[in-house]
């Protein structure tokens, strides 16, 4: 009898042990998005790195307590390869760009838009799909961005710059969110969903940004804008609900295969964000060198179509 108890109290310690593995596990999963009550109750906590993407400017004159600054532009999340604007880095200067700031594959990092527009939040998206590219797991964006945050008058505010300790950290390339030329290519040929985050102008063919070198979309793409995707175009997402009816109004699915794109991607960010975190399509990849890459790419075996001919 003594056996037994001893056996079962010990099976019950092991169970305790597993469940409470499991519930520490999804407890501690970084949500896609924080709010800003959230950031003020996770000031200060070891793991978590703020990163602010504002201009140097904005983020000296008040940040987050602790947060460290990356600019997009200067620090170069985008590059210029073959004469294609926008398109992913190679993988060393990421894993500088992550030590620099003091990120480890371990932190929880949270992003910090300026929050006054979709374009700033499509900042946020597309250094968030990056850093998912080169493995770090746990990531959030701060719904409202920065714009949330200095309108709270309990939020604290820490002025000057915050000099982040190097950290190592170790890429493990995560190419499950990356369609590449080729991925369209065969997408084109299948029933793969692909998905144009550009503003409708553009979609339909009546203007061309001045990265792309011809007008028009991808065959059968379906217009869902990034700045939809926000309300009223700022810095705050759409709940759930309201994208999933913007989603059906355009007849777009929310499950399945897809390839979101727009010229540079950084819109498409915005869609691939709202596609895959949001909506919880995790068939979703973005077009790294979209249109602007599509469009130099041989006519005959890379078409566009204009939907509306301006001329």
């Amino acid at each position: 009898m003594l056996k037994y108890i001893k056996a079962r109290s010990a099976n019950i310690r092991v169970l305790l042990v597993v469940l409470f593995s499991v519930f520490s596990a999804s407890a501690y999963a970084a949500s896609p998005i924080v709010n800003v009550d959230w950031v003020k109750t996770h000031i200060g906590q070891n793991n978590i790195v703020f990163v602010d993407l504002r201009s140097l400017g904005a983020y000296r004159a008040g940040h987050v307590p602790g947060a460290v600054h990356t600019s997009y532009g200067r620090d170069k999340w985008r590059m210029t390869l073959n004469g294609v604007s926008g398109m992913l880095p190679p993988v060393a200067h990421l894993k500088n760009l992550m030590e620099k700031l003091g990120i480890t594959n371990d932190s929880h990092v949270v992003l910090m838009h300026g929050g006054y527009s979709a374009g700033e939040t499509g900042i946020a998206t597309r250094v968030y799909w990056t850093m998912k590219i080169v493995g770090l797991k746990e990531i959030s964006i701060l719904n409202g961005g920065m714009s949330a945050y200095l309108k709270d008058k309990t939020a604290k505010l820490e002025k000057g710059d915050v000099v982040p300790v190097r950290s190592t950290f170790n890429v493990l390339l995560n190419k499950t969110i990356l369609a590449t030329a080729k991925d369209v290519e065969d997408a084109l040929k299948s029933n793969v969903q692909l998905l144009d985050s550009r503003p409708t102008d553009q979609h339909i063919g009546i203007n061309k940004s001045g990265s792309l070198v011809r007008t028009g979309t991808l065959p059968n793409a379906i217009s869902v804008p990034g700045r939809w995707m926000t309300v009223n175009g700022k810095g705050v997402f759409r709940s759930a609900k309201v994208l999933a009816k913007i989603y059906a109004a355009q007849k777009a699915s929310t499950t399945g295969k897809t390839i979101v794109f727009c010229n540079t991607g950084h819109w498409a960010s915005l869609g691939w964000f709202i596609d895959s975190e949001i909506l919880g399509n995790k068939n979703s990849k973005m077009y790294d060198g979209s249109m602007a890459q599509w469009s130099r790419l041989p006519v005959a075996s890379h078409p566009m179509v204009v939907k509306l001919n301006p001329n």
